[in-house]
């Protein structure tokens, strides 16, 4: 089953939305990705429990241009995210975050917990998270940071064939894999989207000066903070960070996984994720 794309009209302009599953309402995007109707992997974790919505921001697919750059930023984008809930008519909904979606999570929970029904952040940080520690890829001290800065600028690009660009994703990804021989099995090749350049450029800007670490204490909502112990893009000290300063959080950390634990321990994070939805079920019905 593909994901079905919509055109959504909101009071901040249009969005493109893909919908895929049945059951309650979770909003899934992420700071940079161009989804389209293939999906996502991350998003499918959610679609056997939940009807997910999954949001091209700003700048991303077939959704609303930025017509000044500040509308690129996390705050706005939180704004932007609103909208669509609004213009979908749901009154809350749970918000799930991988990576820089994640960071978008701690944002929207500052603000808005009233519109969400409970929050997963996945490998994550509500800092910028390049320059304290060496295990990070994005530190210039880790081994493989010259190599991953060529694959991101590079995959920015518009004049790569269509197998140079697969081959290039294979080779990032694979960074952050546990066990990257692993690649071709985790990463089914039906999966397409892309990069906006436009939002990473802007991303790549704002990060230098992102730090939410003491807002955190205004999500209240039931958290989720999943984390792989290897992880080289968002290490475990800033899921342990975030755990510590979001009220009640609960953080999971999965052994055997790097950056992608919903896919490089699959079953577990099912489990985690039903266990941790009943929770925060009966929080709501409190």
């Amino acid at each position: 089953m593909t994901w079905k794309q919509e055109r959504l009209d909101t009071e901040r302009g249009c969005f493109e939305v893909f919908r895929k599953g049945s059951g309650d309402p979770l909003c899934v995007t992420h700071h940079y990705s161009e989804f389209n109707s293939s999906g996502d992997h991350f998003a499918d974790s959610f679609t056997d429990t939940h009807e997910v919505f999954l949001v091209n921001m700003r700048e991303a697919g077939h959704s609303e241009p930025a017509h000044a750059p500040y509308q690129l930023g996390f705050l706005e984008t939180v704004f932007d995210l609103e909208a669509v809930r609004e213009s979908l008519g749901i009154k809350r909904w749970t918000f799930a975050g991988h990576s820089t979606g994640g960071m978008i999570g701690t944002v929207y929970g500052m603000y808005f917990s009233r519109s969400l029904h409970s929050l997963v952040i996945v490998g994550s940080a509500a800092r910028e998270f390049m320059s304290e520690s060496p295990q990070c890829i994005y530190h210039e001290n880790h081994p493989d940071f010259r190599r991953m800065q060529e694959l991101n600028i590079t995959l920015k690009g518009l004049g790569l064939s269509e197998e140079e660009r697969k081959s290039l994703t294979r080779e990032r990804i694979s960074f952050s894999l546990h066990r990257p021989e692993r690649y071709a099995a985790l990463f089914p090749a039906q999966v397409t989207k892309r990069i906006s350049a436009t939002r990473m450029d802007f991303f790549n800007r704002e990060i230098q000066l992102f730090d939410v670490t003491r807002k955190l204490h205004l999500i209240d909502t039931p958290t989720l903070i999943v984390c792989g112990r290897h992880d080289v893009q968002c290490p475990l000290l800033y899921s342990e960070e975030m755990r510590d300063g979001i009220p009640d959080a609960e953080l999971m950390v999965f052994d055997e996984s790097n950056h992608y634990p919903f896919l490089e321990e699959k079953e577990r994070f099912r489990k985690v994720m039903e266990c941790f939805f009943e929770k925060a079920q009966k929080v709501s019905e409190s």
